[in-house]
């Protein structure tokens, strides 16, 4: 990935939180620097899995700068959507002035249905409230949490008003006919999900993945996405993240981190996150003891 392009593999890193619910940046800073240096491409800060949307403007923006000091921000996305205009102007805007390589940004999700004209308003807004700060922006389609899908006709129209800002999008629809759809949008960057796509991204012109569940073994994910045939590789991944996801998400990658780093931080979520019932503790406990298996 050059310092120009963002793509391959990313993890979407959570955020830790002491028994308080306060931050804690350096667990924060290592668990990203083991994804950097064990097969990511990235990292997608302030995502969903990031719990984001439960954090104030102070806590992304202290999240964000203790990253932006420790870490390449050439190979970081950060979130930076929000329902309101102003925030996400100014959270897009200390992006830029932090160096990330991207924003991406949630639909204005509060107010639905919302048309396509009036979505393409809001962008509009921010392209042009953000016209001093031009980091790239990709759109963050999630309609199970948003309730909004960005039509294909939306997303082509713009790219199209917007070719210098609007570069990609991550679709975590799971629809993956949709994605495709995205995909043939011209010079517009497609990351589905789910990284078992990573082996047809060269098929279906994918520029990677953004993945919760790349967080746990992302050395399986960079080996697919350079190797795209390996079959039996595609499989261990795709039956990885499935017995991932197949506990409350969020809680179960952090239960994994938690795991993997030794530091019981990364136990807590912020609420209305869940607490992991002991069978899904159990079973996790399992998949650990699995992902460092020597191959």
């Amino acid at each position: 990935m050059s310092v120009t392009e963002f793509g391959g593999v990313v993890a979407a890193v959570p955020t830790p939180f002491d028994d308080q619910g306060r931050i804690d940046t350096a667990a924060f800073v290592e668990h990203a620097s083991w994804c950097l240096n064990n097969g990511c491409d990235g990292l997608n800060v302030l995502g969903t899995t990031g719990e984001a949307n439960s954090l104030s403007f102070e806590q992304r923006s202290a999240v964000m700068m203790a990253a932006a000091e420790a870490l390449d921000t050439k190979r970081l996305m950060v979130g930076t959507g929000t329902p309101d205009l102003e925030t996400t102007i100014a959270l897009t805007v200390l992006a830029d002035r932090l160096g990330y390589a991207a924003a991406l940004v949630l639909p204005p999700y509060y107010y639905k249905p919302a048309s396509d004209d009036g979505l393409f308003a809001w962008f509009e807004r921010l392209v042009r409230g953000t016209a001093t700060s031009p980091i790239p922006i990709y759109l963050y389609n999630f309609p199970q949490m948003t309730g909004i899908t960005f039509s294909p006709a939306l997303v082509s129209r713009l790219a199209e008003a917007f070719p210098d800002r609007i570069k990609g999008a991550k679709d975590s629809s799971g629809e993956l006919d949709y994605a495709r759809q995205l995909a043939e949008i011209p010079n517009f960057a497609v990351f589905p999900s789910n990284e078992a796509t990573l082996a047809d991204a060269g098929a279906d012109n994918y520029a990677g993945t953004i993945s919760a569940t790349v967080n746990i073994a992302p050395v399986l994910s960079a080996k697919l996405w350079k190797d795209q045939a390996d079959a039996p590789l595609q499989d261990r991944v795709l039956r990885l993240r499935q017995a991932i996801a197949a506990n409350p998400l969020i809680p179960a990658v952090k239960y994994l981190v938690a795991k993997r780093s030794g530091n019981p931080v990364w136990l807590n979520a912020a609420p209305p996150q869940p607490q992991l019932a002991a069978a899904h503790r159990s079973s996790l406990d399992l998949l650990a003891v699995e992902v460092h298996q020597p191959e």
